[in-house]
């Protein structure tokens, strides 16, 4: 490796440099604020951890964008976290082990073996909420609400969702009787909205023709809020179970609209995001200058349950390194104060106590405030002496 290659950085892996660094922790501390707001609490967990609490739960369909290790410690094998929500269940299930309902928020890198999507960071900035102990459609509006309002503080605009529920494809698959192998590649033709192989598979499987059909048209279940009533019309012999869940993702629209306004929505009753984990609603934000989610979320009941104590959940996460892509949000420059080397050092500290940022001269550095290294530093005053005062000009 010649000595230029030592500074190539590997593949989606980026260094953040100052100004967009300030920017960054900028954004954080507004998120923050707005999820304390709401009573969302911060929790810090590791970034690297056993690999059985990582792939619990959600973590089953990260394990391929997991890196891993051995612990030279007790020879167990680590993982570097890529998604921060089965540490966060964790906490709520184990460490605190609240009777109330518990909201939680979080920030920090993940790393990832490989993107999302092609020119996508495989080490994201992590934002995301997780509301615990409550089971009904006022939590998941209250989740949808505060990403909703994480969009408009970073003042991305024309979003639009994108909104399921597993549950349905699951009570249809268990009511058909279908093997889990043919359940996973039905999953995935769904996903895909490949039709005749859709039919192809169908054809193939001893179950009755209505079963086929109900199975068969899911993947045209998608559109406006019309699409509620062709719902209740093709799947009118399915179990309860599926009936149920058409009804509860009609009313989390119907209280979000109520809440929040006239939120643009798409329904895709065959979305299976998360299928493997998630056991209700879920759903994404999307805009239109982005060919993919910039956020995502839904209900993932009873995550905790291996860590001994099963709780409803329900959650979103996004990468603030998309946000800041997208955002139009203008943070004001810090005002930066070059103090000349034989400045008055009360002056300086008394400064920095108003939460002034003061750069001091170091010996041997230009002595010209205006046309020398305070200019190239960033400061836009200097401090003077005055008629025996130190005084901040500009």
């Amino acid at each position: 490796m010649t000595t230029k290659q030592h500074w190539i950085l590997p593949e989606g892996i980026e260094e953040v440099l100052p100004e967009q660094a300030a920017r960054f922790e900028s954004m954080r501390r507004m998120l923050l604020d707005l999820y304390a707001s709401w009573g969302y609490e911060l929790v810090m967990p590791p970034t690297i951890d056993f690999i059985e609490s990582l792939l619990t739960g959600t973590g089953h369909d990260l394990d391929l964008q997991t890196f891993k290790l051995v612990d030279q410690m007790s020879g167990r094998t680590l993982g570097m976290r890529a998604d921060m929500t089965p540490q966060v269940a964790r906490i709520d299930a184990h460490q605190l082990q609240r009777d109330v309902p518990t909201r939680l928020c979080y920030i920090g890198t993940v790393l990832r073996t490989r993107p999302e999507s092609i020119g996508d960071s495989r080490s994201p900035l992590q934002v995301g909420a997780e509301l615990y102990g409550h089971a009904g459609v006022e939590s998941e509006v209250e989740i949808i609400g505060l990403m909703l309002q994480t969009f408009a503080a970073m003042e991305i605009n024309d979003i639009y969702l994108d909104l399921g529920n597993v549950d349905i494809y699951r009570g249809l698959a268990k009511q058909a009787g279908l093997s889990k192998e043919i359940e996973s590649q039905l999953f995935d033709m769904l996903q895909r909205k490949a039709v005749t192989e859709i039919n192809t598979l169908l054809d193939a499987l001893d179950i009755d023709d209505n079963m086929k059909a109900m199975l068969s048209g899911l993947s045209s279940l998608n559109g406006d809020k019309s699409v509620f009533a062709k719902a209740r019309e093709l799947l009118v012999d399915a179990d309860d179970s599926v009936k149920q869940a058409i009804d509860y993702l009609e009313k989390t629209a119907e209280l979000m609209w109520q809440r929040y306004g006239d939120i643009k929505v798409h329904f895709d009753l065959s979305e299976l995001h998360g299928y493997h984990y998630k056991t209700g609603v879920v759903f994404a934000a999307f805009v239109p200058q982005r060919g993919q989610a910039i956020a995502r979320g839904g209900r993932y009941d009873d995550i905790g349950k291996v860590f001994g104590r099963a709780r409803p959940a329900t959650g979103f996460s996004t990468d603030l390194k998309i946000l800041n892509q997208l955002s139009g949000k203008q943070f004001a420059s810090a005002e930066k104060i070059f103090a000349p080397v034989d400045a008055d050092q009360a002056v300086v500290a008394a400064l920095r106590a108003e939460g002034k940022i003061v750069i001091e001269q170091l010996s041997g550095q230009a002595t010209n405030a205006v046309d020398g290294d305070a200019k190239a530093m960033g400061c836009n005053k200097s401090l003077c002496l005055v008629d025996g005062q130190w005084l901040v000009k500009d």
